[in-house]
């Protein structure tokens, strides 16, 4: 099978599929895995499951370490990287080789706790640590941690990387703030005097703008345009609505969503998915209007979401009921389940290159 060029030319229909021999907790006989991955971790069982999207199926189970809260892969599919939380105490991300279905050695974080936050950009893992009120991202290539930036926010705790590496954006839950994250190249001041050593390359210097949001901010998402961060405050049940450009709140949004754990956009934009562990509903929101349109029944609460890059489908962990919803974006009604283990909250997708 030719590997895509971006991931939203993702034929699902187009995976191979492969016969399960058998699954036992975390120790299992496992099939092969497809070419694109659905990753889903179970908290109670401390592992990660990798799903053939178009089954539905879980076809290896591995052990995701301590605590694992967040997942994300890869650009090439070929690894995972799983935060060990421990409510900001512990200090490994566990890393899983996907074509191998074992985990590889820990990274050791050191100093830095609480690892929660993921994501994967520029060949670099990024990730927060809550406990240290940071962020910081990490080199595959070279096995090394090789930024660290203090954002002096409580509970640092969600991370979005722009493509190019610059915003880069997080939600602070306990501060009740989201921070945009900048750089530019600081100037090298004047040009040594003769004979002198000369002067070293200009260092990049960090930003950060602060953003008042509501109490609890933890889920957020940047729209598709890039133009917008809508903010999920647990504690108010509000979406404080951000305008990247200004780097302020434009409107809060009373969501009625006390509680709530995640937000996502579809992929068209259109719509916002916003879970939360208080109550048995998804709730979607029409991104123009600024408004709800539904409240999908899924179960006792959930956590994590994660959205088809095609539009079709969007997943729903929902942590109480030990299963994933499968969400049929047209019509806004759940099709299918997924059993990955208990208390499933982080999702992401492998694509294999």
């Amino acid at each position: 099978m030719t590997s895509p060029k971006r991931i939203s030319l993702i034929k699902y229909s187009t995976v191979t599929l492969f016969c399960i021999s058998s699954i036992t907790g975390t120790d299992l006989k496992a099939a092969e895995t497809p070419q694109t991955s659905l990753l889903a971790l179970s908290k109670g069982e401390q592992s990660l499951s990798i799903v053939d999207p178009a089954t539905l199926t879980v076809v290896a189970r591995v052990p995701a370490g301590p605590d694992p809260h967040e997942v994300i892969a890869s650009a090439d599919g070929r690894l995972a990287f799983i935060s060990n939380y421990g409510g900001g105490s512990y200090n490994t991300i566990t890393v899983v080789d996907l074509v191998a279905q074992k985990a590889l050695p820990v990274i050791d974080l050191g100093a830095l706790r609480g690892p929660h936050g993921l994501d994967f950009a520029g060949g670099k893992l990024w990730f927060t640590v809550e406990g240290s009120k940071a962020v910081g991202s990490y080199d595959p290539a070279t096995k090394q941690i090789d930024w660290i930036l203090g954002t002096g926010q409580d509970r640092t705790h969600m991370i979005y990387v722009f493509p190019s590496l610059n915003p880069m954006v997080t939600s602070n839950v306990n501060s009740a703030t989201v921070t945009v994250i900048e750089k530019a190249d600081s100037s090298a001041g004047p040009p040594p005097l003769s004979g002198a050593a000369p002067r070293p390359v200009p260092r990049t210097n960090w930003t950060e703008t602060v953003i008042p949001v509501g109490k609890g901010s933890e889920g957020f998402d940047v729209s598709p345009d890039g133009k917008e961060i809508w903010a999920a405050n647990a504690q108010d049940g509000t979406i404080s609505v951000i305008d990247l450009a200004a780097k302020k709140v434009v409107q809060t949004l009373n969501a009625n969503a006390r509680g709530a754990n995640r937000l996502k956009f579809t992929p068209d934009g259109k719509l916002a998915f916003v879970s939360t562990l208080g109550g048995p509903d998804l709730i979607v929101f029409d991104v123009a209007a600024r408004k709800e349109v539904k409240r999908v029944p899924i179960g006792h609460g959930a956590a994590g979401i994660l959205m088809q890059p095609d539009g079709q489908r969007a997943y729903v962990a929902c942590t109480p009921d030990d299963y994933i919803v499968v969400i049929d974006l047209k019509f806004l009604t759940v099709t299918g389940k997924i059993t990955a283990g208990t208390h499933p909250d982080g999702l992401a997708w492998a694509v294999r290159k």
